[in-house]
C-alpha cells in the first residue's frame, strides 16, 4: 500500500502547494514566508530559519499530505466498494480534511479562529476537494481496486 500512498502524496501535495503558491503571490505575499509559516506548525522557530525554514515548510506540507493519503488508503482498503465512486469519496474526504485542518489542527496549533471570510472558505474547500480529496481517491481506485482475473 506504500506505492498508492506515495503517488497520492506526490500528486495531491504538488497540486495543493502550487495552488497555495499562486494564492500567496496573488495576495502580494512571498512564497518562502508562506512555507516557513507551514513549517512553524510543528517547528515554531521555522519562521526565523531562512531557506532552511522554507525547505522545512515543504517537508511539513508533504508529510501532512502523506498522512492524509495514508488515512484514505487505509479506509478504502477496508471498504473497497467505495472505490467505485472515487469522485464522491474524494469530495467527502476533501470536506473531512477541510474540517479537520480548519476546525481542529490549525486552531489548536496557532490559537486562531476559523476564518469566516467567504473567499478563504471557497479557496480552501476547492483545494481540499479538487486538489487533494479527488486526486487521492482516483489514485486509490487505480491501485486498490480488485482486478478481474
Amino acid at each position: 500500500m506504500l506505492k498508492p500512498i506515495a503517488i497520492a502524496t506526490a500528486i495531491a501535495g504538488t497540486l495543493d502547494i502550487l495552488f497555495a503558491m499562486v494564492l500567496t503571490v496573488a495576495f502580494g505575499r512571498e512564497i518562502p514566508g508562506m512555507l516557513r509559516y507551514v513549517a512553524s506548525g510543528p517547528f515554531p522557530a521555522a519562521t526565523n530559519m531562512g531557506m532552511a525554514g522554507t525547505a522545512l515548510g515543504l517537508l511539513v506540507h508533504f508529510a501532512l499530505m502523506a498522512v492524509m493519503a495514508a488515512v484514505l488508503m487505509y479506509y478504502l482498503s477496508r471498504k473497497p466498494a467505495h472505490l467505485e465512486q472515487p469522485v464522491l469519496v474524494g469530495i467527502i474526504y476533501g470536506l473531512i480534511t477541510y474540517v479537520a485542518m480548519n476546525l481542529i489542527v490549525v486552531p489548536l496549533r496557532f490559537d486562531t479562529p476559523f476564518s469566516p471570510k467567504p473567499l478563504s472558505i471557497a479557496t480552501q474547500l476547492f483545494a481540499h476537494i479538487a486538489l487533494v480529496g479527488i486526486p487521492m481517491a482516483l489514485v486509490a481506485r487505480h491501485y486498490l481496486r480488485p482486478r478481474a482475473a
